[in-house]
């Protein structure tokens, strides 16, 4: 008798959520079968590398920012993919969450033992406090992620490729804006230094992505430091991001904010 091909197996929501995880983890060029992470996942979930690629082009095909260079993606599957994103733009906080708990609970772990070494000094805390704060730590820290991946990690302005002294410097500050804390478009990747400047109000971007100084930065012209850190950078163009662009509305808000508000603390 003629041997039947097996069914294939459906897609489960879980399967889609961590997929669409990785898929803002990696650069869109790394989304092929060949990268170790694609690799890793496929373990995860016993799928192959091919499958897992496959699904991560389904989700290319959907951003919109692929959409507008023209890159068409992998269409079959978008019915699959599409609610997955829908889901994250409209709820990003708790999607991303839950990814990273089904990625933990795939490799043996938990949620509060992978990312022990950035929860250490929530022991103390209980209840509902630590669930909220657990959820936030983690939440930022996949942020960053994402956001140094955007950037190819490197500082968009020096460029900067050591990890250690980069930051996912939010444009809106996180507890301004519950609903874009999260949003690709509203992290730029800097390093230590115009991290904490941007953060500030000393330096801003325009909306043409340009660095601008602060009447403050530019009292300090006479300095050794202004001709080294300062003076070379103004009016320099922000590395161009890999994906996400920041939004102007959010660029804006920084302008008209922080930026050049010296006397206004921002956290």
């Amino acid at each position: 008798m003629p041997q039947t091909k097996p069914a294939r197996r459906l897609w489960s929501r879980e399967e889609l959520i961590v997929a669409f995880n990785l898929y803002l983890k990696i650069e869109y060029g790394k989304i092929h079968d060949l990268n170790p992470d694609v690799i890793q996942l496929g373990k995860l979930i016993d799928r192959t590398p091919g499958s897992i690629s496959m699904r991560l082009a389904n989700f290319a095909s959907i951003d919109p920012f692929h959409q507008e260079r023209g890159v068409v993606g992998l269409k079959n599957g978008i019915n699959q993919v599409q609610p997955i994103w829908d889901e994250f733009f409209n709820n990003k906080e708790e999607l991303l969450f839950q990814s990273e708990e089904i990625l933990a609970k795939k490799e043996n772990t938990s949620v509060e033992d992978k990312y022990k070494d950035i929860l250490v000094d929530l022991k103390y805390l209980k209840g509902e406090t630590v669930l909220r704060e657990v959820k936030t730590r983690v939440n930022q820290h996949i942020f960053r992620k994402i956001v140094l991946t955007n950037y190819a990690n490197k500082c968009a302005i020096s460029g900067i490729d050591i990890p250690e002294l980069l930051y996912a410097s939010h444009i809106i500050p996180w507890s301004k804006n519950e609903e874009h804390r999260l949003s690709p478009e509203n992290g730029i990747c800097f390093s230590a230094l115009y991290d904490k400047a941007f953060d500030k109000g000393l330096i801003g971007v325009s909306t043409n992505h340009e660095i601008i100084l602060s009447d403050t930065i530019k009292k300090k012209k006479e300095t050794d430091f202004f001709y080294k850190y300062f003076k070379s950078i103004e009016n320099q163009k922000i590395v161009i991001a890999q994906k996400y662009l920041p939004r102007k509305d959010f660029l804006e808000y920084h302008l008209d904010t922080i930026f050049n508000k010296t006397n206004d603390i921002i956290i």
